[in-house]
C-alpha cells in the first residue's frame, strides 16, 4: 500500500538524505524508483525503505536490480506509469491526523474549521477511488480544480500534501450546506451551515449527516425525547444505537475502557468499539454521578455500548459546536444499503430527518462503520468495513484468481491474488434488491481496481442465497464454480488467517447453514483440512416450526425444545412461558412438528439461544438479528444485585455416541443433547430462580457439552489443534469459557482476529476451500 500515503515524497526525502539522483513514479503495480549514486548509499536507501516508511504505508515486497547508469542530475517525482498490472494495495479511508486537526483548530490557518482538510497521512481513499493508479483524475475530486496555494502544496515534494489527491481548501474544495427535508437551502455559507447544524442538534433535532462512506442519522445522545423520536421514526424499537463521543474521557465514568480498547478507539481505523457498561450498583455504592447522563434508550437490554471517536473533520466540528456525544446510526431505508447520494438520501429518509447536512464531494463507494471489540485480550471484528477494507488478509500460500461469493446475511465478498485475500466492506442482506445491486457493483469495482478476473468462483451450498444465484450466473458463462459447505468455510477462514495447515478440530457455532444432509446446521464439530471435512459432533436436531418464521419468533423455538424434552405434555407445564402464550398457537405448532409440516430440523446453537431466551420470558420476538441471544447473554452478566448471590451450576448434558453414515473411518459420532438442560431450566423457573442465574447455568452447560465432545474427538483422532468460528463466538462468555476449557484439555486453540467470526468472514474460507480442492484435483 504505497499510493496515496505519502510514499513518493518519502522516497524523495530519502534520496536527498543519501545524496542520490533518479526518479520515482506510481505504477499500477506499486511504486517504481530508479536511483543512482554511491553503492553504500544505495544499500542504506533500500534498507530505510523498509525501516522508515510512512505510517499508512504497507510494503509487502521490494524487488531490486542493477541497471545501466543514466546520469540523472537530481531526484524527481514523475508522472504515473499506466500498464495492465494492478497489484497496488488500495488504502482504506483514514481518520484525520493530528497535524490536520491542529491546522483546523488554528484561527490563523487558511483551513481553519474546514470540514475537508486532509493530507497524505489522512482522509478519504477507498470511498473516492474510481480506478487506479490513485491519481486525482480517477477520484471524486476530479471536479475540484485546485487553487494556486493548494497546487503549490500538491507540487512540492517536501510538503506533506504533495500529491495528496483529495487536497483542497475553502477556496477551491468541497463545501457543506444545510437543507430542510424538501431540499431547500437554509444557509448562506458553509460556516453558517455548520453552526446551524450543531445548534439544531442541541435543540434535539434529527440531523442527517453526509460523511466519508455514507450518511449517518444523528441526535443528542443525552436527550431522551430525541432518541425516542429517532427510534420511532426509524422503526428501530430495540437495536442498540452507536455513539460518537468527542473523547474517551467523556464516558469514562459510565464505561469500562482498558488500554487495548483505548488504543483501538484512538487508532486511525476508528471502528465502533463495544465497551462494557460499568456496574450501576457499584457506582451507586461509591456515590459516582456520571458527568453525562446518556439516554437509556440508546442501548436498552444490553450491557455494552458501541462507541467511536470522530474520524472526519466534519465530525470534530459538529461535536465541538454541538453536543459532545451523538447517536450516529446508519442513514438508510430499513434493510437497504447505506445512502451515499444526496438525492437518494432525501428520498430515503426525509420522513426521518428534520434537517440534512450535505456536502458536494461524491462518494463513489459506500462503507459502513467497522465494529470491533477486545475479547480474550485480542481485537476481534463483528464487522470489518470502513477503515480496514479493502486491505488484504495475508495468506501462507499463493492462490489463483478466485471470487468467493459469501453467504446471505452480513454478506461480504473475497477476491484472491497470490498470497493476498481482499475482503470487501460490509454489504448486508442480499435478499433486498438494492443490497444485491450494491453486491454486484462491489464485485465489479474490486475486480477493476485490483485487476482480478476470477477463474474460479466459490459459493455457499444453499440454493436460495442470492450469492449462490450470482455464482450460477457466472457458471452459465463458463466459469468454474465450487460449492462450499457453510461451516467448513467458517472453519477454514479461521485456519487461513492463522496460517494453519493439516487437520483441525473445528467448533462452528452459529445461526444457520445448510448441511450436506439437507438439514439446517449451526452447532457442529468438524474434523477438517482446507479441502475436506467430516462432521464428528452436533447439537441434537430439533424442529424449526415455520422455518424462517422461527428466527423472527423465538417463542416457536422455545415450543420446539419443550416439545422435544416433554412431548405434547409440555402444554400442561405450569410455567410463565406457557401461561403467556396463546394455547391455540402452541397446539398448532405441535401439530406442525408432529406432521413434519414446514418444520425443518436444525442443530443450530443460535436457535437454542433463542429458545432459552423466550423460555425465560426475555424475548419472544425479535426486531433485529440475534436480539434474543444478546438479551440472554446480557442477563448472564453479573449486575451486583441479590440475584448474583445465587450459584449458577451447570445442568446435565448428554453426549450420545452413535455412528455417522457420512463417513467410514471407524470413528464415533457424537450428539450433544441439551434436553436434560432444558428440563433443568424448567425446574429452576418453577422454583423461582432468577433469569440471570439460569442464563449463566445454560451458557456453562452449552460450553461444557462442546468442550467434552471436542475432547472425545481428540482422543479418537489424536488431533490437538482446535479452531473456533461462527457468530455464537461473538458471545463473550462462550468464547472465553470455550477457550479456557479446550486449553485445559490439552488443545492449542486458534480464533479469529483478522476477519469476523460471523458470516462476514465466511467468504475467506470459501476461497481457501475452493483453492484446496483445486490443488487436490491437480495432484490426483
Amino acid at each position: 500500500m504505497v499510493q496515496g500515503v505519502g510514499f513518493r515524497p518519502f522516497l524523495f526525502g530519502l534520496a536527498l538524505t543519501h545524496h542520490l539522483a533518479g526518479q520515482v513514479s506510481n505504477t499500477a503495480k506499486g511504486v517504481l524508483v530508479r536511483v543512482e549514486g554511491d553503492s553504500e548509499a544505495l544499500d542504506h536507501f533500500i534498507r530505510d525503505i523498509g525501516e522508515k516508511s510512512p505510517l499508512l504505508a504497507l510494503v509487502t515486497g521490494i524487488e531490486s536490480k542493477e541497471v545501466p547508469v543514466r546520469g540523472f542530475s537530481c531526484f524527481e517525482i514523475v508522472k504515473s506509469l499506466g500498464n495492465n498490472l494492478r497489484n497496488t494495495l488500495i488504502s482504506p479511508d483514514v481518520s484525520i491526523c493530528g497535524q490536520c486537526r491542529a491546522e483546523m483548530n488554528d484561527s490563523g490557518d487558511r483551513r481553519f474549521e474546514y470540514p475537508f482538510i486532509n493530507c497524505t497521512n489522512c482522509g478519504p481513499r477507498y470511498t473516492i477511488i474510481e480506478d487506479v493508479p490513485y491519481d486525482r483524475p480517477k477520484t471524486s475530486m476530479k471536479g475540484f480544480t485546485m487553487c494556486r496555494d493548494c497546487q503549490k502544496e500538491y507540487d512540492n515534494p517536501l510538503d506533506r500534501r504533495f500529491h495528496a489527491q483529495p487536497n483542497a481548501c475553502p477556496v477551491c474544495g468541497p463545501r457543506v450546506f444545510l437543507t430542510d427535508p424538501k431540499g431547500n437551502r437554509l444557509d448562506k455559507d458553509p460556516g453558517e451551515a455548520l453552526v446551524r447544524a450543531a445548534d439544531l442538534l442541541n435543540q434535539g433535532k434529527i440531523l442527517a449527516v453526509k460523511g466519508l462512506g455514507g450518511f449517518h442519522l444523528a441526535v443528542d445522545a443525552t436527550n431522551d425525547e430525541a432518541v425516542a423520536r429517532l427510534r420511532d421514526k426509524k422503526n428501530r424499537p430495540d437495536k442498540p444505537f452507536a455513539l460518537m463521543a468527542a473523547s474517551v474521557s467523556i464516558l469514562a465514568d459510565q464505561l469500562c475502557v482498558d488500554e487495548g480498547e483505548r488504543a483501538l478507539l484512538n487508532s486511525y481505523h476508528r471502528p465502533i468499539v463495544l465497551l462494557a457498561k460499568k456496574n450501576p450498583v457499584e457506582n451507586q455504592e461509591k456515590n459516582i454521578q456520571p458527568r453525562k447522563r446518556l439516554s437509556p434508550g440508546v442501548a436498552p437490554h444490553n450491557n455494552c455500548l458501541g462507541v467511536m471517536l470522530p474520524y472526519a473533520p466534519l465530525h470534530y466540528l459538529l461535536l465541538e459546536k454541538g453536543p459532545d456525544i451523538l447517536v450516529m446510526t446508519s442513514g438508510n431505508r430499513s434493510g437497504e444499503p447505506l445512502s451515499i447520494d444526496n438525492d437518494d438520501a432525501l428520498g430515503a429518509f426525509a420522513h426521518i430527518a428534520d434537517y440534512f447536512l450535505f456536502h458536494d464531494r461524491d462518494i463513489y463507494f459506500r462503507a459502513d462503520d467497522s465494529i470491533a471489540r477486545i475479547q480474550a485480550g485480542k481485537q476481534r471484528f463483528l464487522r470489518r468495513s470502513r477503515g480496514y477494507a479493502p486491505l488484504p488478509v495475508e495468506l501462507d500460500r499463493k492462490l489463483p484468481f478466485i471470487l468467493a461469493c459469501g453467504g446471505g446475511l452480513k454478506s461480504t465478498i473475497c477476491l484472491t491474488r497470490d498470497n493476498n485475500a481482499f475482503l470487501s466492506q460490509h454489504i448486508g442482506d442480499l435478499d433486498n434488491p438494492k443490497v444485491y445491486k450494491f453486491y454486484t457493483s462491489t464485485i465489479a469495482h474490486m475486480k477493476k481496481i485490483l485487476g482480478i478476473e476470477p477463474v474460479v468462483v466459490a459459493h455457499d451450498l444453499h440454493p436460495g442465497y442470492m450469492s449462490t444465484e450470482y455464482a450460477a450466473f457466472l457458471k452459465g458463462q463458463g466459469v468454474t464454480c465450487v460449492p462450499v459447505q457453510h461451516h467448513h468455510a467458517h472453519a477454514v477462514a479461521c485456519m487461513g488467517e492463522n496460517h494453519i495447515d493439516g487437520e483441525v478440530i473445528a467448533l462452528t457455532l452459529d445461526g444457520t447453514g445448510l448441511g450436506t444432509d439437507g438439514h439446517i446446521w449451526g452447532g457442529e464439530i468438524l474434523v477438517c483440512t482446507h479441502s475436506r471435512f467430516s462432521r464428528r459432533a452436533q447439537l441434537s436436531y430439533v424442529h424449526m416450526p415455520g422455518g424462517d418464521a422461527a428466527v423472527l419468533a423465538p417463542w416457536r423455538m422455545a415450543a420446539a425444545v419443550l416439545f422435544k424434552a416433554y412431548g405434547r405434555s409440555f402444554l400442561d407445564l405450569d410455567i410463565p412461558f406457557i401461561r403467556s402464550m396463546d394455547s391455540k398457537k402452541l397446539i398448532f405448532i405441535c401439530q406442525m412438528m408432529e406432521k413434519n409440516l414446514n418444520s425443518p430440523l436444525t442443530s443450530s446453537a443460535g436457535r437454542l439461544f433463542d429458545a432459552v431466551s423466550s423460555l425465560l420470558g426475555l424475548c419472544h420476538s425479535i426486531s433485529y438479528e440475534s436480539q434474543a441471544a444478546m438479551v440472554l447473554e446480557a442477563a448472564a452478566e453479573p449486575t451486583g444485585g441479590l440475584e448474583d448471590k445465587e450459584m449458577a451450576k451447570p445442568y446435565g448434558v448428554d453426549l450420545i455416541e452413535t455412528r455417522n453414515q457420512d463417513f467410514d473411518e471407524g470413528f464415533p459420532y457424537y450428539q450433544v443433547d441439551m434436553m436434560h438442560c432444558i428440563r433443568g431450566i424448567v425446574q429452576d423457573v418453577k422454583s423461582g430462580i432468577c433469569p440471570g442465574t439460569i442464563s449463566r447455568s445454560f451458557h456453562t452447560t452449552l460450553v461444557n457439552g462442546f468442550v467434552d465432545a471436542a475432547s472425545r474427538i481428540k482422543q479418537d483422532t489424536g488431533i490437538k489443534t482446535a479452531v473456533l468460528s461462527g457468530g455464537v463466538f461473538n458471545n463473550d462468555f462462550v468464547l472465553n469459557h470455550t477457550l479456557s476449557g479446550l486449553e485445559k484439555n490439552g488443545f492449542t486453540v486458534y480464533t479469529h482476529t483478522k476477519v469476523p467470526t460471523g458470516d462476514g468472514g465466511v467468504c475467506l474460507g470459501q476461497a481457501l476451500v475452493a483453492a484446496g480442492q483445486l490443488l487436490e484435483k491437480k495432484s490426483d
